[in-house]
């Protein structure tokens, strides 16, 4: 049992010296540059051992005065690599794992509604574009009775499809609206009726910008379906070239036919021959029962 325990317990004691050494290092490194001083420095030690009531042999205290010579029971730190980076890193994970935590999921819930906001928007309207353009082209291409207008309606469908495949699907939602403003003027059916009501203008004439000699004159004028509502349909303005839906808009007629309107309605304040155009079903443009260029205008 005895001499089980003897070689460990030298061994801590050579330890102990060791570190006792290095603590009075001023000590060692004057005592251990000669074989005469090895011999001084053996005796402090022993003494100081002794003063403590620890009895040290010497060959113990001469193994802890090699080992520090030989730099054995020195801490020699593993170089740094990615390895030990790492075990670090997992070491101290109660310090920085909280706050990486719970900047993942912020950075997961903003991800989530970019998602619900932007991406999955955006990619159900991708896939549905193709499908409601080329619905609305078929519809079209059944209801209309003018060949150009269905030539147009390829043209626009084209257009769109090229737009989504681009991913410039705002320029396709723009021409699948455009389709069906298209599709609408197809299917509907109307008549063009002078505005005839108290404090509404029947007509007014507007100075050309580029001739202030002659006067356009237009007719006031909304359509009404066959239930007597009255509809709002996009109209385009020759005055600036822009389309608006608006449910009364000022037709262009000649002078003749506007002072004819005119003096209709001062005879009794009722226009009696009110209904100007008729649309027709798989037709764009109404039919006129008055001279008319068919340019329009939005605002007066």
């Amino acid at each position: 049992m005895t001499e089980s325990k003897a070689p460990l317990e030298d061994i801590m004691v050579a330890m102990d010296v060791v570190d006792t050494l290095r603590h009075q290092r001023d000590l060692a490194d004057r005592e251990l540059d000669a074989e005469g001083r090895r011999e001084r420095l053996l005796s402090r030690l022993r003494d100081m051992y002794r003063s403590q009531g620890i009895d040290v042999p010497d060959s113990v205290l001469l193994q802890g005065i090699d080992a520090l010579e030989q730099e054995r029971f020195k801490y020699v730190p593993v170089a740094s690599s990615w390895k030990t980076r790492l075990a670090h890193a997992w070491v101290s994970r109660r310090r920085w794992g909280r706050p990486i935590g719970l900047l993942s999921s912020i950075a997961a819930l903003f991800w989530g509604v970019y998602f619900a906001i932007e991406v999955l928007p955006e990619r159900q309207l991708k896939a549905s574009l193709p499908t409601e353009i080329e619905r609305t082209l078929r519809s079209i291409e059944r209801v209309s009775k003018v060949p150009d207008v269905v030539d147009q309606a390829q043209s626009l469908a084209q257009r769109g499809y090229q737009s989504v495949k681009a991913d410039k699907l705002g320029q396709a939602s723009s021409t699948l609206d455009q389709l069906k403003d298209l599709r609408e003027m197809l299917i509907s059916i109307y008549k063009i009726r002078v505005v005839s009501r108290p404090n509404e203008n029947s007509g007014i004439w507007r100075v050309p910008p580029n001739n202030s000699d002659a006067r356009n004159y237009y007719l006031i004028v909304e359509a009404v379906d066959a239930n007597g509502q009255v509809l709002e349909l996009p109209i385009l303005n020759e005055e600036n070239n822009k389309r608006k839906r608006v449910s009364t808009w000022g037709l262009r007629v000649n002078e003749a036919t506007f002072y004819a309107i005119a003096s209709d309605k001062q005879d009794d304040g009722i226009i009696q021959n009110n209904i100007v155009g008729i649309k027709n079903n798989g037709f764009v443009a109404p039919e006129f029962s008055v001279p008319t260029t068919g340019a329009t205008i939005t605002e007066w």
